[in-house]
């Protein structure tokens, strides 16, 4: 079923740029982050549809679309009807008929080919657009990539510092520990010292 059989050439066109800008408009709501690559990709998708197109004008070329102003094909006149001598003139009308039809036909990819030709050079020049498209998509892509790592980097140097801090915090925590096992409290210290005792006084027994 041929899709593109109901489509003129300015169709066709149009058909090509607003497929282009369709897809940019979703695929940019879709990652509005990789806008670079929704450019780059919308024209090449713009290049493909306009070399689509100039090869379905090629392998169309017949069809009346593609001709200026709807010009009717050749037709070859017809000497079997001549009186007397038409019966005898039937092979020179297939003769007539194969060479107008070679001559339609050829008049008809005459009037193709500028049509093709206009489709591929759009895809031509989409394609030339996306090389420098091409080159700034993958120099953002690579600028990007290199400030991940440095933010990867500094996330790992800040982690790192984080465990080494966390290390001397545990380890004075024990080394606090330790010297309070290894010295008891005050309140537990024993008094040894010797008490005096004190006898009752004479005074006081009288």
């Amino acid at each position: 079923m041929d899709l593109l059989g109901g489509m003129s050439r300015d169709e066709l066109s149009i058909f090509s740029w607003v497929a282009a800008i369709v897809f940019a408009l979703v695929a940019g709501l879709w990652r509005p982050r990789r806008l670079h690559w929704t450019a780059l990709g919308s024209v090449l998708l713009l290049a493909a549809l306009n070399a689509g197109a100039g090869i379905y004008v090629l392998n169309h070329f017949g069809d009346s679309r593609w001709s200026a102003g709807g010009e009717a094909p050749l037709s070859a006149p017809s000497f079997s009807g001549t009186p007397v001598v038409g019966q005898f003139l039937g092979p020179l009308d297939s003769a007539l008929d194969g060479v107008v039809g070679g001559v339609n036909e050829f008049l008809a990819f005459k009037q193709a080919l500028p049509v093709a030709l206009d489709f591929l050079a759009a895809s031509g020049w989409a394609l030339l657009v996306s090389f420098p498209l091409a080159i700034v998509a993958a120099g953002i892509s690579f600028a990007v990539a290199r400030r991940r790592t440095a933010e990867f980097d500094e996330y790992r140097a800040t982690v790192d510092l984080l465990k080494d801090e966390l290390e001397q915090v545990k380890r004075r925590i024990s080394a606090a520990n330790s010297v309070d096992t290894a010295f008891p409290a005050e309140d537990e210290v024993s008094d040894d010292r010797p008490r005096v005792r004190r006898e009752p006084s004479a005074a006081g027994t009288a």
